[in-house]
């Protein structure tokens, strides 16, 4: 088991109050010309860090739980649909599953997954 260590937030001298980097601070600037960076500068960016790696967590969490929900929806509607005598393959399946089997499979997304997030936007519409 990983122990995580917790240090002291940075102290914003501007506003009085702790402040935390964007995502792209956090993740590009980190690590640039670490060995310039104080002690607590490193800890100031460790927690910025975890932080994120929460939120992250968190989105992913709320996101596999709805892809859960409609999996569910999915299949319960499937089963009602089969013991009605209708067909459970359709014509948009046959299409998706011919466009997935003539892809290079790499493992490319069909996202672009290097796209800004608006994180806090979606995690306060979870929230609500």
């Amino acid at each position: 088991m990983r122990q995580r260590i917790r240090y002291n937030r940075r102290k914003d001298s501007r506003r009085g109050s702790e402040t935390e980097m964007t995502n792209h601070e956090a993740s590009d600037d980190a690590l640039l010309d670490l060995g310039l960076k104080s002690n607590e500068e490193l800890r100031g960016l460790l927690d910025d860090l975890y932080a994120e790696e929460q939120r992250v967590s968190y989105r992913r969490r709320v996101l596999h739980g709805k892809i859960d929900i409609l999996r569910s929806e999915l299949v319960r509607r499937l089963k009602t649909g089969r013991e009605n005598g209708e067909d459970v393959i359709s014509g948009r399946d046959v299409d998706k599953l011919i466009d997935i089997l003539s892809n290079d499979l790499r493992g490319t997304s069909r996202f672009d997954v290097t796209a800004p997030l608006d994180d806090e936007d979606d995690l306060k519409a979870d929230e609500n």
